[in-house]
């Protein structure tokens, strides 16, 4: 086969590195992709946005396959119209991307299918959104409706913090996103990813994982687009696996299919794990990043043949297999982030940080004169496995230390719930 995967950043180099063992393929070619992905694939430069020119590189290399990594893509409708072309993608409609393109539509998706989530309002003007703020108070969650790079999202602790998120929302710091808001009820609880391999009609599990959003150790500091996650999540015990399919996976793909917008792609669940059982917090329509690192690490089969199958709706006929080895990756990120992060200071040693089984999957980096430099905010994820998260958290601390890049920063503490939750299960 040959396949076109779409995306640049952590999440594409691990889906790269993973379609590129697969016996099924011939070619792989990436757009625009990063120097790690170049290791893997072919790089194109193609302007993603003009869909005609990337179906006019599909007929041109006869490509069997698009793999569509990013969320942006996905909400502009590329999927439609490379089917209108004749090209088989993998990754969701625009009418089903709306799952992760408008959190309102999910929230009233939610509500329409009795789907369990925080209660909620929608607000499309300052004014009655800071009157439903005064009124129910902090703690609150305040977010932007539509894509905002993992950053329109705030969990305020107070009202002064609410009330300026609302602020930012309506003043355009994101932009159309932010033209709308929802304003969620705090839920408390422990925080899991889980992920569907889905094709409009079948939901297949596809695995568990906890990330780290705020940029701070003892999540603390701002959020951020995740700075590191580790699989499976041992809050996703078989019996909350089988409540999350059946509360909120199935309700969702019978609501989707209702609504004339069968869901087809990975389906990525953010959930809070409360009291009650689980509840969802927000839907995402691609894998999540740096969630997919770790699945990728961990997945036994061949991802080719599971995207096919999602492809060709034969997804009731399909199983996975993981690894038994837990899989933990780091965000190695530039000084700046999550505000504006420096770009261009050189990284050595990632040949060095390899050699003991580590993968460093590349996140944000480019080459300049011949150096590889730093070029995002999330830069690198140095990814390991183990028998445990506790091993894999030391194997991939220890190949975090051989990198020669005093510019980058990371958290030290990834991984720490499970990590406790092994050294109680010890005593």
């Amino acid at each position: 086969m040959n396949v076109l995967l779409l995306g640049s950043g952590g999440r594409e180099h691990a889906l790269a590195w993973k379609i590129a063992a697969s016996p099924l393929l011939t070619k792989l070619y990436a757009s625009p992709g990063n120097p790690g992905i170049g290791r893997e694939a072919e790089l194109v430069k193609l302007d993603i946005a003009d869909h005609s020119a990337v179906a006019a590189f599909c007929q041109e290399k006869k490509i069997d396959l698009v793999v569509v990594g990013p969320e942006g893509p996905l909400v502009a409708g590329i999927a439609d119209d490379l089917r209108a072309w004749g090209i088989r993608v993998f990754g969701p409609s625009k009418a089903a991307a709306r799952l992760e393109g408008s959190k309102g539509f999910t929230k009233d998706l939610c509500a329409r299918y009795d789907i369990p989530t925080a209660a909620y309002g929608r607000f499309g003007d300052l004014v009655s959104a800071r009157a439903y703020v005064e009124k129910t108070g902090a703690p609150i969650v305040i977010k932007a409706d539509g894509l905002a790079a993992g950053k329109g999202v705030t969990v305020a602790m107070t009202l002064d913090e609410a009330l300026a998120a609302l602020d930012a929302c309506f003043d355009g710091s994101f932009g159309a996103a932010g033209a709308e808001v929802v304003v969620e009820e705090f839920l408390t609880g422990e925080e899991a990813s889980f992920f569907c391999l889905c094709d409009g009609t079948t939901a297949l599990p596809f695995g568990t994982a906890q990330d780290h959003k705020r940029v701070g150790e003892g999540d603390t500091g701002p959020n951020t687009g995740g700075m590191g996650a580790y699989s499976p999540a041992p809050v996703m015990t078989p019996d909350m696996v089988e409540r999350t399919m059946r509360e909120i996976i199935e309700p969702t793909m019978h609501g989707m299919a209702e609504l004339g917008a069968p869901f087809a792609g990975i389906l990525f669940a953010g959930l809070m794990i409360t009291d009650k059982g689980p509840k969802l917090i927000e839907y995402n329509t691609r894998f999540g990043d740096p969630e997919c690192q770790v699945l990728m690490m961990r997945l036994k089969d061949d991802l080719l043949v599971l995207l096919n199958a999602a492809v060709d709706s034969q997804l009731a006929h399909s199983s996975v297999r993981w690894h038994d080895e837990a899989a933990l990756t780091v965000v190695m990120a530039a000084r700046g982030y999550p505000g504006t992060p420096e770009k261009g200071s050189v990284i050595r040693g990632l040949d060095e940080a390899a050699s003991d089984g580590a993968q460093i999957f590349h996140a944000g980096t480019a080459i300049n004169g011949g150096a590889l430099v730093a070029n995002g905010g999330r830069v690198l994820n140095v990814t390991a496995t183990g028998a445990t998260v506790g091993e894999a958290q030391k194997r991939a601390y220890a190949a975090l230390d051989r990198i020669d890049w005093p510019q980058g920063f990371c958290r030290r503490d990834i991984g720490w719930q499970a990590v406790a939750r092994e050294k109680v299960g010890a005593n």
